[in-house]
């Protein structure tokens, strides 16, 4: 059976003001929704973690939508993300903490450092009664996603987390990464068995397309059902050309999954993943990761209808880890300039395939792509790069007033925002390891 949960998890940035955190919290209004804030039931979670994404991410897409996000009126607090063998975590760490409340090392998934398997809040709630759903644009068996519901020494090992998400007692997965779940002979890149077989054997419906997601009452699915959607072999395309694919949008997942699980009478627990935020993030794409935070807050809005609706839901929004040290403002500016992107319709990355050997259409792709108007200086840049794509990166980005100080993860602080019942109690300063203990505290699990 499904189940309804009373907590949606959202992960953002905000700037503080000088006020401390309990004076903010008490200044706003109570936005819990029939739950009433302070004490209501929590019955379902909504766990959304835009991977990648810290204040500066929040303060420049801000300014990229010309308005606040649907989660800066929810900042509750903020926290360290460190794992238990490095100072800067990766998600394989960070989503383990997330979901266990247990530091563990970089690369290892639902297991502490020497080995032993941690239960995870999704599996709490399951045995609760609680119905159980993950969602995410990487592959489904990626490293945060696969932290709820799997257990193994290495988050690369993803043909057997794969396994064990089919043997798990989620009943909604919602992603790409097909080829992790189907034999070679049958295309798929290093799985043994036919997975999905395996998953309709168990009770689950199987899509692969944007439209059987929008229309799966044609599908007869009904309360109670399995839902099993991997709509790439790989992870699902950057927001930037979704629309070029039949995959669907984060927010059109998330929806689906909270339809599906919201027939539980008991509750359900949902895992919902802005994964390449991130990625962009790595690519140093600040137009990647302003368009993938966009549809990320879709997604939000979608768990927020929900939870406002419900009255018994909570909704957290809370990012694993910073990536790229993206800073608001840079090279000198005084302005902030992000709104610039939204112009952008290309990743980078594809940019430069379009480029034709001697890169001679430097300008006209980029132009094409961008709304920008580049120098002289900016073309030969890119002409003579060693790496073309990072260095459009690095041209837009300088229009946009957003500087990055690596390509990898950095040990920034994360902002909380947490909507619903209880939400006071997520209020503080905390590490990545609280989260699920509060979580813990406010659905009365043991």
């Amino acid at each position: 059976m499904f189940k309804k949960l009373g907590v949606v998890a959202l992960s953002g940035a905000l700037v503080f003001s000088g006020l401390s955190l309990s004076s903010v919290d008490a200044a706003k209004p109570d936005h819990a929704g029939k739950g009433k804030g302070n004490n209501g039931k929590v019955e379902n979670v909504i766990y959304m973690i835009p991977d990648g994404f810290s204040a500066d991410y929040a303060t420049n897409y801000r300014v990229y939508k010309g308005e606040d996000a649907v989660w800066d009126e929810y900042l509750k607090g903020m926290y360290t993300t460190n794992s238990a063998n490095s100072a800067i975590t990766d998600s394989a760490a960070a989503g383990t903490a997330m979901a266990t409340g247990v530091k563990t090392n970089n690369g290892v998934i639902g297991l502490d450092p020497e080995g032993n398997e941690l239960e995870t809040i999704l599996e709490a709630a399951e045995k609760a009664g609680k119905s159980s759903g993950l969602v995410a644009t990487s592959t489904i068996t990626h490293a945060t996603p696969a932290s709820f519901a799997a257990h193994v020494d290495n988050r690369n090992n993803e043909t057997e987390i794969a396994k064990q998400l089919v043997a798990s007692d989620v009943d909604v997965i919602l992603g790409g990464g097909k080829n992790n779940f189907l034999p070679i002979s049958l295309g798929g890149k290093q799985a043994e068995l036919n997975l999905v077989e395996q998953a309709e054997e168990k009770g689950f419906n199987f899509i692969e397309t944007r439209d059987q997601l929008k229309n799966i009452e044609d599908l007869d699915v009904e309360k109670g059902d399995k839902l099993l959607g991997l709509f790439a072999g790989d992870a699902l395309a950057p927001e930037l050309h979704r629309a070029e694919t039949e995959e669907p949008s984060l927010a059109e997942m998330t929806e689906t999954a909270i339809n599906v699980l919201e027939e539980d009478k008991d509750g359900f627990f949902l895992v919902v993943e802005g994964s390449q935020i991130d990625w962009a993030g790595h690519d140093n794409d600040s137009a990647w990761a302003m368009s993938d935070v966009a549809a990320f807050e879709g997604a939000v809005e979608k768990a927020m209808e929900f939870a406002k609706k419900d009255g018994k839901t909570i909704v957290v929004v809370a990012g694993d880890h910073d990536t790229g040290g993206m800073t608001t403002g840079a090279y000198g500016s005084m302005e902030l300039n992000a709104n610039v992107l939204r112009n952008v319709t290309a990743t980078g990355d594809y940019m430069a395939t379009q480029l034709n050997s001697n890169r001679s259409n430097v300008k006209e792709v980029v132009e094409a792509h961008t709304g920008l108007e580049l120098s002289e200086e900016e073309v030969q840049r890119i002409q003579k790069a060693q790496n073309a794509s990072m260095e459009i990166n690095t041209v837009v980005s300088e229009h946009a007033r957003i500087g990055w100080t690596s390509t990898n993860h950095t040990g920034a602080d994360i902002p909380l925002y947490v909507y619903g019942p209880q939400s006071q109690k997520f209020v503080g300063f905390h590490d990545n390891t609280d989260l699920p203990r509060i979580i813990k505290e406010v659905m009365k699990l043991k």
